[in-house]
């Protein structure tokens, strides 16, 4: 490919780069099926440019991939997306987000070594989607909070029928999010770090 003169590779912004009093990181992995908000969340909280691998979606995915719920989604992760954020001046979490599409499931076993936690997003439109999802990181051992994306057409349900129908032991965290909002995504990641706080507190 050739490049104009003119052409110029944008270099990292000041607020791009690592917090000096930053002394400890942790990886968090953002989980679910296709379209629950993956993307979404990771560049809504993200202090950082987020990186995204996503790709037009072509006439190969019709009748492999679930769209349900997403039939105006264009574009799809095929890696992963990355984002950062302080949780405070200390604290930083470097988060992944895993493809949805099950086809590209392969690529979880790479993203979850070395991650301390996972945040599963949640579409009541499509909850069975959410079953294997759930049972990979059970498999794993990796610790998880559900977080219930609020789609505005989505139906909506108490959240002690949501966490029966998901099968989930009452001391996983489950919350409620909008994943366009920052805050919002921000309460979500709050709630798996006091969770993870709990499980090395009773292991101690």
């Amino acid at each position: 490919m050739d490049f104009k003169s003119s052409d110029t590779i944008p270099g990292p912004r000041a607020e791009d780069h690592l917090p000096h009093t930053a002394t400890a990181a942790v990886k968090i992995v953002i989980v679910g099926g296709f379209g629950v908000g993956k993307t979404t969340m990771v560049g809504s909280v993200s202090e950082i440019r987020p990186l995204t691998t996503e790709e037009t979606m072509t006439q190969a995915g019709i009748g492999v991939d679930d769209n349900y719920g997403s039939e105006t989604k264009t574009a799809t992760t095929v890696a992963m997306d990355f984002g950062r954020i302080s949780i405070t001046e200390q604290l930083v979490l470097y988060l992944f987000g895993t493809p949805g599409q099950e086809r590209f499931w392969f690529l979880w076993n790479g993203l979850f070594e070395g991650a301390l936690g996972a945040v599963v997003l949640v579409d009541t439109r499509r909850l069975e989607v959410s079953f294997d999802v759930i049972g990979r990181l059970e498999e794993r051992g990796v610790p998880f909070v559900v977080a219930v994306n609020d789609f505005p057409d989505a139906p909506r349900y108490p959240m002690d029928d949501l966490r029966a129908a998901l099968d989930l032991s009452e001391e996983i965290p489950m919350v409620k999010c909008d994943a366009r909002r920052r805050a919002s995504s921000r309460d979500v990641l709050m709630t798996l770090m006091r969770f993870l706080h709990s499980i090395a507190m009773a292991s101690t």
